[in-house]
């Protein structure tokens, strides 16, 4: 596996509680938990990561 280019979101909080890093992967993205890196991430297929930030940005989740 190719080395991964982590980026933390933009609404991880600064206190470290809510910390939530993305990495592209050919059609995936891959998440993990930034606190814990050494820990299993999910991948999803990028179509259905558009689809799911899209909805998060137009408020359709909580």
């Amino acid at each position: 596996m190719p080395e991964l280019k982590w980026v933390k979101s933009s609404h991880s909080e600064a206190s470290g509680n809510a910390c939530v890093e993305i990495a592209e992967f050919g059609n995936l993205i891959a998440v993990r938990d930034s606190k814990d890196p050494e820990l299993a991430m999910a991948t999803v297929g990028l179509a259905a990561w558009v689809q799911f930030t899209g909805a998060l940005a137009k408020g359709r989740m909580t």
